[in-house]
Order: C-alpha cells, then structure tokens, then sequence
C-alpha cells in the first residue's frame, strides 16, 4: 500500500527544513510557539481510513487501546504490538462513522500498514488512503484564539476530537493534537488552497516554524517518536504512554505481555526527561542512543536531546531517553559522553 503524496504551502515547506527561515531564529519560533501561536508544515504525517462490518473488532484485536469505546468524532492513541509485546508502530484512531481513521508518521505508514494488513484474514477489513490533502500544524496560548479572529472556530475542540471549519468557502479538517504543554491543531486543506491559507496564517501573526523548533518542542512536551525514542524492541509500559493503554477491554496481539508487565507491578526501565549541561547535545552524527552511565555501568540511554536557549541567552541542555529504575529510585550520579545528566520529570515545565 502506498503513501498518498502531498503538496502544499512552498512557504510552509521552507519552514521544514532545520535552518530557521530569513528574519527569524529557532529560539524565536519555540518563543512564539510557547507564548503566542506558530504555524508548520505537518505533511511529515498520513491518514487511512479502515473500512467494512468487521473494522472496530478487527482493529480492536490490533491496537493496545479501546477502538470499541470512541464516540464519533473522537480519538486515542494506541500502539501495535507483536505477539511479544514489542511495539510495532503508534497511531491515532479516529470514529468517522461508517469507518475508523488512522492518523500515521508518514516514516512509518508503509511498514505499520503492511504489518496490519497482515492480519486481516477472513475479516471485511479494507485499508485504504485518504483522499489527498495539505496538512499545517498550528500550536501555542493563542493558537484558537487567532483561528477564532479569521473564523475557525476551534477553541471547542477536545484533544484527539475532529471537527470541521470553513475558510473562506474551503472545507478545512481540524484535529486537536495531543499536547502536555500548548494547545496544538492539525489543520487539513486540499492542497490547492493551501498556499493561500498559509498566506492568511501568517498575515493574522502566526510566526512560521520549522523543523528544529518543532523537535525542540516535543522534547519539552516528553513526547516519544516512533523509530527515534520507541523501536522494536521496547515494551508499552517503558515507554510512561499510559494514554496508548487499555487494561479491560479483552483481547489484542500482545496483549499477554502488558497484562503480565501489569500485573508484575512495573518494568526494569522507564521513558524519563534528562537535563544535561550546557557542552551536551546529541547531534544528527551521533549514536541513535547514547549510553547513560553510572561509573561504568550502563543504567540507560538518551534517544532525543537538544539545547533550549531561553531570552536571556542562557540555554539549557534537555533529553528524552530510559532509565533502569533502580538508578531513579538510588537517585546515582549519572553522566553521558563525559557530561552530568540527571533524570527530569516530563513534561520540562520546571525550566520554561
């Protein structure tokens, strides 16, 4: 199954790349996106839809939360596992009535699609693509606020709710998006009026982002990337996504597992933030994972790290990454690469 290409905003798609756009700065965009709105270019995702009589049993059977519970409209996130309890990929699952939508790290979709469809079997089961669309991330205090101004009404909107807007004359699809730090929207147009209601973005004062402004602000938000902070080999409840959980609705792939992790108590690991001094960045030529030692032993990894320069011009090195739970409870003196780390509760609220 192939990923329906995407088109847009050539002026969003700038914003993409890691270098801050002319005028601007990555420090000022993460301001803008932590104290008034931002706008970005979210095509880096990608929607199916799930079709036939058996789709809410099937995926029910596929996905570690309740697909069977979602009021029209609504949504959860969920990850797939194998039958070890090895996660496999992580989704968002909408209702859409007559089927389910599934919300999809457009890194991810082809494998995570092939490794589903192989498990409809005798089931009246169809994935198929989504019709074609642009799709703008939206984030930050004001974000339904300035919406509001230009007639997007969105401020209603639960997180993980869909709900539809008119711009304009142009149906606008609009997601609000799982954040423990901003309100944050996806906005899906069809991609010939999307450069012009980029346009309109940033005429009503939305600062445009790019891609390392975004990074920075989901390693504030302690949010996991799939094939970055969560691969194959890690377990549902290492990774602290109790929002991905279900632990009463009966049967799934992998769902042994959980429940014995579950019922044993806790896990040897755990997904944590770690504050690093301020020589410590884990950089593109780096390790995927960077061991976290104490002494000589290895008690954790760092997967994701950044620096965050705040307006004073002071900046503060942060990083998502495991921690064995004894190395947390024992509070050890814990260093990577050469550099202090200590663990940090996520989100990184305390140092905003």
């Amino acid at each position: 199954m192939q990923t329906p290409p995407h088109t847009g905003s050539p002026l969003l798609a700038a914003a993409l790349h890691s270098a801050p756009l002319p005028g601007s700065s990555v420090p000022n965009e993460l301001r803008a996106l932590l104290n008034h709105a931002g706008v970005f270019d979210r095509n880096t995702r990608t929607a199916f839809a799930c079709h036939g009589q058996d789709r809410v049993r099937w995926l029910n059977g596929m996905v570690t939360n309740h697909v069977g519970e979602l009021q029209p409209h609504r949504g959860c996130y969920a990850f797939v596992l194998n039958a070890q309890g090895r996660i496999q990929g992580d989704v968002n699952i909408f209702q859409m009535g007559d089927s389910l939508w599934l919300d999809i790290a457009a890194t991810q979709a082809a494998t995570l699609l092939a490794y589903l469809e192989h498990y409809i079997i005798m089931d009246d089961v169809v994935l198929a693509p989504l019709p074609e669309t642009h799709r703008i991330g939206i984030a930050g205090p004001q974000a339904a606020a300035w919406l509001t101004q230009m007639g997007l009404s969105v401020a209603e909107l639960q997180p993980l709710e869909i709900g539809e807007v008119n711009w304009n004359g142009v149906p606008i699809t609009v997601i609000a998006a799982h954040s423990p730090i901003v309100p944050c929207y996806d906005l899906w147009i069809a991609p010939k009026n999307a450069a012009d209601f980029s346009q309109a973005l940033l005429a009503a004062g939305f600062t445009a982002c790019g891609a390392t402004a975004i990074e920075q602000l989901r390693i504030l938000e302690g949010t996991p990337l799939y094939g970055k902070d969560i691969v194959d080999r890690d377990l549902p409840q290492e990774t602290n996504q109790t929002r991905a959980l279900h632990f009463s609705k009966g049967c799934y792939l992998g769902q042994e597992i959980v429940e014995r992790i579950r019922s044993r108590g806790n896990v040897h690991r755990i997904f944590t933030g770690f504050v690093l001094d301020s020589g410590f960045s884990l950089d593109a030529a780096s390790p995927a994972r960077l061991p976290v030692l104490s002494g000589d032993q290895t008690v954790g990894e760092i997967t994701s790290s950044t620096q965050i320069e705040h307006s004073d011009g002071s900046r503060q090195g942060i990083a998502l990454g495991y921690i064995r739970r004894e190395a947390l409870d024992s509070k050890m003196e814990l260093h990577c690469s050469g550099h202090p780390v200590r663990p940090e509760t996520i989100p990184f609220t305390k140092i905003l």
